[in-house]
């Protein structure tokens, strides 16, 4: 794709300009290893590494335009540098121009909050699907384009990838989109410069305080979607959480809530819950679903609610919506042969894990075993370690602390810091056995017919991450070999 400079910074307010040249540009990036000849580079100060540094770098590999915070020293007399207040802003409003402003052209939704993001954008996605409509995800779990599947490794891509990602999805005709806004997005200015149709508010709890440092600040950048959004949007958000409409008090769009417990916009109630699904009634209708727990309750309401917004049909939209299966690795059962249950779930803050323990044991009979496995990330929030563990106490009957993607920490280190959460009188229901196949397999042995056994904070991930090296590791592989070998 080619553009003209001009044609992509008429929205960027630029504080100096060194260079009058208009060149072609045939590529955007903040990748200095990925500049070519016609390139335009964004020097991004980021969290680890700072853009600047590779200015030079940029500009001897074929960059023609530099967008900066800091002018660099020096004279380069074929390069255009732009100087501006927040190289994040400016890369976003000039991806939307460089790609013809996508977002434009689709009814995107965004769903923010600390849990059920994944689950609710991809249920939005495969509802609209469903209902015969060309649609778009970006998720987690991995982009899509209709039904052409794509990899990703955030939870919200780059605001250059977004834009080139919508512009395929306009080409293949979606009418949708729906994506996982993360607070790290919002905060880093990657969705500022996008058309929302609507956003959705799950819930916020303790989660990223290692990013933004305390509660309140997490609070005010998850806000601050809210607060972008147009009049002509609706701004969907759980009434049951208690900073649900703290989110939306200052924003321009329509306001509608969701909830299982207070009167709402959009209500719902569980008749009856097994492991195998629930009963849900939304508007007066039941229908039955494999989902099961509070918490998938809350997140088919929001598809409802949102799939209402959008002008979907209810009655067909509860039909499609009882076709939805589970999200992979959010509470994804295995069964083994002798009738031991096992539950994988990607819960990794207190709350999800909080919520997966109570959805078991509200269906489980006093007879049954919960046995729980869990850890926690390393160079993540360290703070939330001691009270996922004493949750998990608190709500299993027995528990084996482990490791989780340690990344460059110590695993004794992080399951420690775990530790720290238990009273001392609950200590002999814990098990700490630091490698994760060891202690998914003692869970198994030790768990008789009928038990069941939760093994949390992976949930869809194929990979363990261990002093930069990621290997292949997937609880759900695991878990079943496990449960083969016992028949």
């Amino acid at each position: 794709m080619q553009k003209r400079l001009s044609d992509i910074i008429k929205q960027v307010k630029l504080l100096d300009r060194i260079g009058e040249a208009d060149p072609l540009i045939e590529d955007l990036t903040f990748d200095s290893r990925a500049v070519g000849p016609h390139s335009l580079f964004f020097a991004v100060k980021g969290t680890r590494v700072d853009g600047h540094a590779f200015i030079a770098k940029s500009i001897a590999a074929g960059a023609l335009v530099v967008v900066c915070e800091e002018l660099p020293e020096g004279n380069h007399p074929n390069v255009v540098f732009l100087k501006v207040r927040d190289t994040h802003e400016a890369m976003g409003l000039m991806a939307a121009d460089y790609y013809d402003r996508p977002s434009e052209s689709l009814q995107l939704v965004g769903v923010t909050g600390t849990n059920g993001k994944t689950t609710i954008a991809t249920l939005l996605y495969q509802t609209a699907r469903l209902l015969g409509y060309k649609a778009g995800l970006c998720s987690t779990m991995g982009n899509f384009i209709n039904d052409r599947g794509l990899e990703t490794s955030y939870t919200t891509p780059d605001v250059i990838t977004l834009n080139r990602l919508m512009q395929e999805m306009v080409v293949a005709g979606c009418d949708y989109c729906f994506m996982e806004v993360s607070s790290h997005a919002i905060h880093q200015g990657r969705v500022a410069a996008l058309n929302f149709r609507g956003g959705i508010f799950t819930n916020i709890t303790h989660d990223h305080l290692d990013y933004h440092k305390t509660f309140d600040e997490y609070i005010r950048v998850k806000k601050m979607f809210f607060d972008g959004l147009p009049g002509s949007a609706f701004a969907l958000t759980n009434a049951d959480d208690k900073n649900g409409l703290v989110m939306v008090q200052n924003t321009c769009a329509e306001i509608k809530t969701f909830s299982l417990r207070e009167v709402s916009d959009y209500r719902a109630r569980i008749m009856e819950s097994v492991f195998e699904g629930m009963q849900l009634q939304i508007d007066g209708q039941e229908f039955w679903t494999p989902f099961i727990g509070r918490f998938n309750a809350s997140n088919l309401l929001a598809v409802y609610g949102s799939g209402v917004e959008l002008g979907w049909g209810k009655e067909e939209l509860l039909v499609a919506m009882s076709r939805l299966k589970p999200v992979g690795g959010r509470f994804e059962t295995v069964r083994s042969a002798s009738g031991i249950t096992g539950v994988v779930d990607y819960a990794h803050t207190p709350d999800a894990l909080k919520n997966v323990l109570e959805a078991i044991n509200n269906i489980r009979l006093p007879e049954q075993t919960l046995i729980t496995v869990v850890g926690a990330g390393g160079n993540r929030d360290a703070a939330k370690r001691p009270v996922m563990a004493a949750e998990a106490v608190k709500q299993s009957s027995k528990v084996i602390l482990t490791s989780d993607n340690p990344r460059d920490e110590e695993p004794q280190t992080i399951v420690d810091q775990m530790m720290e959460g238990i009273q001392f009188a609950d200590r002999i229901k814990v098990l700490t056995i630091l490698d994760r196949r060891e202690a998914i397999r003692t869970a198994c042995s030790i768990a008789n017919p009928g038990d069941i056994v939760l093994v949390a904070g992976k949930g869809h991930e194929t990979y363990q991450e261990v002093k930069g090296q990621r290997s292949h590791f997937d609880d759900r592989e695991i878990l079943r070999a496990f449960f083969d070998q016992q028949q």
